[in-house]
């Protein structure tokens, strides 16, 4: 199954994250199909940058979404 979450990368305590669409089964950190934004919560707002149309593109594909992903793409409007 394709899922929507958070590939963490950075330094240690200065996480950044990108969203990609990967295979369920990956590590979390592994191969993605598709990188469609990133989300930095360590500047002051924080920064969270999607690609909607690809975001909805996946969805309608039937990539399942994590929870941290589902609330990322709320927060910036792609999802209801």
């Amino acid at each position: 199954m394709v899922r929507i979450r958070l590939k963490r990368l950075g330094a240690k305590k200065a996480p950044f994250y990108r969203i990609v669409v990967a295979d369920q089964r990956t590590s979390r950190n592994g191969k993605s199909i598709a990188e469609i934004g990133y989300y930095d919560p360590t500047k002051e707002p924080a920064v969270l940058k999607v690609d909607a149309d690809q975001a909805k593109d996946w969805i309608s594909k039937g990539a399942q979404l994590s929870d941290t992903a589902k609330a990322l793409l709320k927060k910036a409007g792609v999802i209801e």
